[in-house]
């Protein structure tokens, strides 16, 4: 059996964390220069490495155990989540693909609704009041948002035709961007409330939940979940390019503009962070139930049968 697919996963996973590396140094300047100061910049030139500076300190850390943690999961959480958020760029759409996933797009919908098990593991194995409603808040709040999710994926794979994202990637048509407009505004404050981002930030309220399910993790573990955090962003970004962008006729281009598009869509959510506050939880729960659910669902009514015409 060829190591080559094993060998590509591997650096895509490498180049994956490099990014989300970097991501964040993008994060905290652009956050930065919101609030009118430079942001990071005295380490190297201009703080380029100050990612690396960063996860240095946090895994040279001494690993902090809290004495009535239940100590074995709350260890796992942080790995499982890392892992999860890792496991979904195999999905990654190469020009020159080493193996090929044809339920991609199920594969996605399955792995992203195992985060809430990692947070809910990390919250109650920390033993602690704070950690745990901060797990329970991130759990309501990702299922809720999870539906709509998903409801809004199948109203644009109705029109698409195929669950394979390399063929998404590389055969989108432009004209299903005009019937999809509408979706994508949803979609993407969905993805806000998916990756825990600003305004939907609850899972992290700092100033009621100090911190939220994470309290009691600090070092190598809350870089762990840190990592999992922005590396979820990027997947997000790059997967909505994907399914509400449509694509280029020649694959150099296509990958070009994939890039362009991706970069795009992961600074509006730094841009997001820097201009909105936090909302209120109970408007972040009727959002999703009294006006995303019902117009994922009246969408998906209005679009199958438009698929039916088009075939």
């Amino acid at each position: 059996m060829s190591l080559i697919p094993f060998i590509n996963i591997l650096i895509s996973f490498v180049m994956a964390l490099i990014g989300m590396a970097f991501f964040t140094l993008l994060e905290r300047k652009i956050l930065g220069y919101a609030q009118l100061r430079k942001g990071p910049n005295k380490v190297g030139i201009s703080g380029i490495p100050q990612p690396f500076a960063d996860a240095l300190k946090l895994l040279a850390k001494e690993q902090s155990k809290p004495s009535l943690a239940n100590f074995l999961p709350f260890l796992a959480a942080p790995i499982m989540s890392l892992f999860l958020a890792l496991i979904i760029w195999m999905l990654y759409p190469s020009s020159y693909p080493t193996h090929f996933f044809i339920f991609g797009t199920l594969f996605f919908l399955c792995v992203s609704s195992l985060n809430v098990y990692t947070t809910l593991a990390a919250g109650w194995s920390s033993n602690s009041k704070y950690s745990l409603l901060g797990a329970l808040r991130s759990v309501a709040q990702t299922i809720s948002y999870e539906v709509s999710m998903a409801l809004i994926l199948l109203s644009a794979l109705i029109l698409i035709l195929s669950f394979d994202i390399a063929f998404i990637n590389l055969n989108n048509s432009s004209w299903i961007i005009l019937l999809m407009a509408p979706l994508f505004s949803t979609w993407f404050t969905t993805t806000l409330a998916e990756t825990n981002r600003t305004p939907f930030d609850f899972a992290e309220g700092e100033s009621e939940l100090v911190s939220g399910f994470n309290t009691e993790y600090s070092a190598g573990s809350f870089a762990l979940i840190f990592m999992a955090e922005y590396t979820n962003i990027i997947m997000m970004s790059l997967l909505t390019s994907i399914f509400f962008f449509g694509s280029v006729s020649l694959p150099i281009l296509n990958n070009f503009f994939l890039l362009l598009k991706t970069t795009f869509l992961a600074f509006l959510f730094l841009w997001i962070r820097a201009s909105f506050p936090r909302m209120r939880y109970d408007r972040l729960m009727n959002l999703t139930w009294k006006s995303f659910l019902p117009f994922s669902l009246g969408a998906l009514m209005l679009l199958t049968p438009i698929s039916f015409f088009l075939l």
